[in-house]
C-alpha cells in the first residue's frame, strides 16, 4: 500500500533544481539553452577571427555603393546609378510579388482540382489525377523553363502589330500578348479617383459582411438568402455608381506600339508570367491533395444528414464539408506556401530578378561581399517564411475543431 505526503513546504534549496520534479525539467533546458548560445557565440568568434586573419572583415557599406546595372522589372524607381540596397529592395519586392500571386494562383488551381479529383464523373476525375501526377513529379524548374519557351516561341513579337493590317491584333484593343510579355492598359488617376477606390474597398468589407450575415442567419434560423449575385452587386454597384457620378476620374493609360515596343500602359514581362504560372500549377498540384484528403476526412454522413435537409451539392460542399476539412488542410497549406516562396529563387533561370538575382547574384559576384549577402538572404527569407507561418497559424488557429 502506497502513501502519499506532503509536498516539502520548506524553503527553495538549489539542490531541488535536480532533485524536484517542479524544476528539473526547467533546469535541463536553461542548460542546453546556454549550451547553444556558447557554441554559436564560439562559431561567431570563430569566424570573424579568421577573417581578420585573411584581412577581411563583415562591413554592409557596399550597400551604398552604385549598383552598376540595370534590372528588367522593377516596382520602385531605380537605374543603373541607384544603390546596391535599392537593387535589393527592388529584388525583394519582385520576390515578394511572386509569392503573393502565386499563393493565391495556387491556391485556386488547387482548390477547385482537389473537389474535381473526387468527382463522379469519370473524365473530369481522371482529367485533375493526370493534373496532380504530371505537375508533381516533374521538378518545377522544368515546368518554368517549358511556359517560359512556349510564351517566347509561339506568341508574336511587338513588330506584328505594325501596320493597318497588322499579323496579330490586341484584345479588345485594350491587351497585347507578346513574346517579350503582355501590355495591359494602366490606370489614371485624375482628382476623385481616391474615393472611387475607397468605395470599392468598403464595398468589398461589406460584401464580406453580408455573407457571414447570411450564413449566421442559415445556421440560427435555417433561413437561406441568396450569396452570389447579391455578394457582385454590393462589391462592384456602389463603386460604378461614384466612378460616373465623379465624371469618370480613373482612366485608361493603353499600351501603344512606338518604334519596335510598345510604349505607355503595365507591362507584365515573360519571366514573370512564365515563373508566376508554373510555380502556381505546380504548387497547386500539391494543395489539391491537400484538399482532397481533407474532404475525404470528413465523416460521410455529414454529406448524406446535409442532402437529407434538402441542401444542394453545392450548398453542402460550401456550408457543410469544406468548413470541417480545413482544419485537415490548413497545416500543409502552410507548408506549401512557404515551398512556393522558396521555389522562386529558381526566376534567375529566366531572367527574372528577384532577391536571389540581384542581391545574391549579381550584387554579391561585383563587390565580393559573399557572406555579407548571404547572410541578409538568409535573414529575408527566413523573415517572410516566419511572417507566412504566423499569419496562416492565426488562421488555423480560427478554424480548428472548437471542443467543450
Amino acid at each position: 500500500m502506497s502513501t502519499i505526503t506532503d509536498p516539502d513546504t520548506g524553503g527553495f534549496r538549489v539542490s531541488q533544481l535536480l532533485s524536484d520534479t517542479r524544476y528539473r525539467a526547467f533546469t535541463f533546458q536553461a542548460i542546453a539553452l546556454l549550451l547553444l548560445i556558447a557554441a554559436f557565440s564560439y562559431l561567431g568568434y570563430n569566424l570573424v577571427s579568421n577573417l581578420r586573419a585573411a584581412g577581411l572583415n563583415i562591413s554592409f557599406g557596399f550597400l551604398d555603393e552604385a549598383a552598376g546595372y540595370d534590372v528588367g522589372q522593377a516596382l520602385i524607381p531605380y537605374d543603373s546609378q541607384s544603390s546596391n540596397w535599392q537593387a535589393a529592395k527592388v529584388g525583394i519586392l519582385n520576390t515578394l510579388l511572386v509569392a503573393v500571386l502565386g499563393c493565391i494562383m495556387a491556391t485556386i488551381f488547387g482548390v477547385i482540382a482537389g473537389v474535381l479529383r473526387l468527382s463522379k464523373n469519370w473524365i473530369v476525375s481522371r482529367l485533375m489525377a493526370a493534373y496532380v501526377e504530371a505537375f508533381r513529379n516533374v521538378p518545377v524548374l522544368i515546368w518554368i523553363l517549358i511556359i517560359y519557351a512556349i510564351m517566347t516561341v509561339s506568341l508574336p513579337a511587338p513588330s506584328a502589330f505594325r501596320g493597318e493590317t497588322p499579323d496579330s491584333t490586341m484584345l479588345m484593343g485594350l491587351i497585347a500578348f507578346t513574346n517579350r510579355g503582355i501590355y495591359i492598359p494602366a490606370p489614371v488617376w485624375n482628382p476623385g479617383s481616391m474615393v472611387v477606390v475607397v468605395t470599392f474597398i468598403l464595398s468589398i468589407i461589406a460584401a464580406f459582411a453580408y455573407r457571414a450575415y447570411a450564413k449566421k442567419l442559415l445556421f440560427d434560423t435555417g433561413k437561406l438568402l441568396p450569396m452570389g449575385w447579391p455578394t457582385v452587386a454590393i462589391i462592384f454597384v456602389p463603386a460604378i455608381l461614384m466612378f460616373f457620378i465623379l465624371g469618370r476620374p480613373i482612366g485608361l493609360d493603353i499600351p501603344v506600339l512606338s518604334g519596335f515596343n510598345f510604349g505607355g500602359g503595365i507591362k507584365i514581362g515573360a519571366p514573370l508570367i512564365a515563373l508566376w504560372f508554373a510555380l502556381s500549377i505546380y504548387t497547386g498540384a500539391f494543395i489539391a491533395e491537400n484538399v482532397r484528403a481533407g474532404i475525404q476526412a470528413v465523416s460521410h454522413g455529414q454529406t448524406e444528414a446535409a442532402a437529407a435537409l434538402g441542401l444542394r451539392p453545392r450548398r453542402i460542399m460550401n456550408l457543410v464539408v469544406l468548413p470541417q476539412a480545413l482544419r485537415v488542410i490548413i497545416p500543409p497549406l502552410i507548408s506549401q506556401y512557404l515551398n512556393l516562396t522558396k521555389n522562386s529563387s529558381l526566376a534567375i533561370a529566366v531572367g527574372y530578378a528577384d532577391v536571389t538575382a540581384t542581391l545574391g547574384g549579381i550584387t554579391l559576384n561585383q563587390t565580393g561581399r559573399a557572406i555579407e549577402c548571404v547572410l541578409l538572404l538568409m535573414l529575408f527569407y527566413l523573415a517572410i517564411s516566419l511572417s507566412i507561418s504566423a499569419i496562416m497559424n492565426v488562421y488555423n488557429n480560427s478554424v480548428k475543431l472548437k471542443e467543450r
